[in-house]
């Protein structure tokens, strides 16, 4: 997300009170979708070296050292500052650093793991986040994304289009900024399906994994392998 968006400047204004909407409004479920995430990357016995990106106030970083310890390298990135910030105190060893994710300040193959819990859809461009993201990654390194897709099953659709542009804002706007959750909503729905997600990373430098859904499809887990490139070869 570019560093000088109004998106930035809005997150910046609800990230006293982000942590505790995000547990809310998913009724703790993020939590243990989180979790989950960890545990999956853990059998998989990637290197030391970690990458939070759109972490926010640094959740998944926490919950990552938990289940995988301590990491050689550790780093929350996120465009806003005041989302950083909210990560002072919290278990982590995870340097905070304020970055564009379509263009970040790290060599070529810096992290063996990136984490992305729910920033894919903020991005102005999702394939060259995607780009970006296997640029930093090493050969053969994961690429954990939990996020909000669009929806495709029945009830998910009725619930994103008839129920959640109702509840969501009116929670947000009591407890924090309408606006925000009305950008929550809309984000969701206009981001991509899981399946056309997939399909780009496969493009992009990514082999999948697996997709798990959360809670009936809500949410998904997406754990993507950085495709091993021939000497002289491309992703």
């Amino acid at each position: 997300m570019r560093m000088n968006s109004p998106v930035r400047k809005m997150f910046d204004g609800i990230a006293n009170r982000y942590d505790f909407l995000n547990h809310f409004l998913s009724c703790g479920q993020d939590i243990l979708w989180r979790r989950a995430c960890c545990r999956e990357i853990r059998r998989m016995r990637p290197g030391k070296r970690l990458l939070d990106l759109c972490g926010g106030t640094g959740d998944f970083a926490v919950t990552y050292e938990k289940f995988n310890g301590v990491q050689d390298v550790a780093i929350l990135g996120d465009f806003s500052y005041g989302m950083l910030k909210g990560a002072a105190g919290k278990k982590t060893t995870a340097v905070p650093v304020q970055l564009d994710a379509m263009k970040m300040p790290f060599a070529d193959g810096s992290f063996d793991v990136i984490l992305n819990g729910f920033g894919m859809r903020n991005l102005p461009d999702a394939e060259g986040g995607l780009k970006e993201s296997a640029r930093v990654l090493t050969d053969g390194g994961y690429l954990q994304v939990l996020e909000f897709f669009s929806p495709r099953n029945v009830f998910n659709k009725f619930f994103y289009k008839a129920l959640a542009p109702l509840f969501i804002p009116v929670l947000g706007a009591f407890f924090s900024k309408r606006d925000a959750y009305e950008y929550l909503v809309n984000s969701i729905l206009r981001f991509l399906p899981v399946a056309d997600f997939v399909a780009l990373a496969e493009r992009n430098g990514f082999e999948l994994v697996h997709v798990k859904p959360c809670f009936f499809g809500v949410a998904y887990r997406v754990l993507l392998r950085r495709k091993s490139i021939p000497a002289g070869g491309d992703a």
